[in-house]
């Protein structure tokens, strides 16, 4: 459970939460696997593919490289029928093309050739191919399954410190310390909502904690500052 709340602060609750977060967070851009999810790239290869385009690049310009992208090839065997460079031009504007490229048609032939085409659904099997880690594999199969998988970037991280419902030095140990306490309804969501929430509302420099929903119940860790 949750560590008990400062005196000042109600003890925080998830099913009291996420409620709050999803009107916190309705008029802002979606987290780009969501809305990339709900434009119609939803299958477990078209996921795959963007997370890892999204590794280290911003949102902004995720979405429109993987259209771009996707309008080019959807399934592995489009994709890996591809050359690496024209994978790569179609990547520009992300982060690390050119590795990017590699390792898309190199899964991509994987996928073809040792799965018939079929995009493995493990955690394990996911995370055998090059540039795949934790993060990717979970944010790949909880949009696109619905897997109970918590992936954690600096949002999540941030954020989750900040109510003071964990207290952990780095993204893998907030991982752990969430796999703990967080309900399995939520696993999935706390990406989708702590994205855009850390992104406008509960920011890195001067977070907006007088007017954020969930100020009852957030212990302020670390705030020196806010607006």
């Amino acid at each position: 459970m949750p560590p008990d709340p400062a005196p000042d602060k109600a003890p925080f609750d998830f099913d009291a939460a996420f409620p709050l977060l999803r009107t916190a967070t309705v008029t802002y851009p979606k987290a780009a696997m969501f809305d990339l999810r709900d434009r119609g790239h939803a299958t477990l290869f078209e996921q795959l593919v963007a997370s890892l385009v999204s590794a280290r690049t911003r949102d902004e310009t995720t979405i429109p490289v993987c259209l771009r992208l996707f309008a080019a090839a959807r399934t592995p065997e489009a994709m890996a029928a591809l050359d690496e460079a024209e994978i790569a031009r179609l990547l520009h504007g992300a982060t690390f093309p050119e590795p990017k490229a590699r390792d898309i048609r190199a899964f991509s032939r994987r996928i073809a050739e040792e799965f018939g085409g079929t995009t493995p659904d493990t955690p394990e099997a996911l995370m055998s191919f090059r540039g795949v880690g934790p993060k990717i594999a979970a944010l790949t199969l909880g949009v696109a399954l619905g897997r109970p998988l918590i992936a954690v970037d600096i949002h999540v991280h941030r954020v989750t410190n900040r109510w003071g419902i964990v207290a952990t030095a780095t993204p893998e140990r907030t991982l752990a310390a969430l796999d703990a306490i967080l309900p399995e309804r939520y696993r999935v969501e706390i990406n989708e909502r702590l994205v855009p929430f850390g992104k406008h509302v509960c920011t890195g420099d001067r977070p907006r904690c007088s007017t954020c929903p969930l100020l009852p119940m957030c212990r302020q860790v670390g705030v020196t500052a806010h607006r």
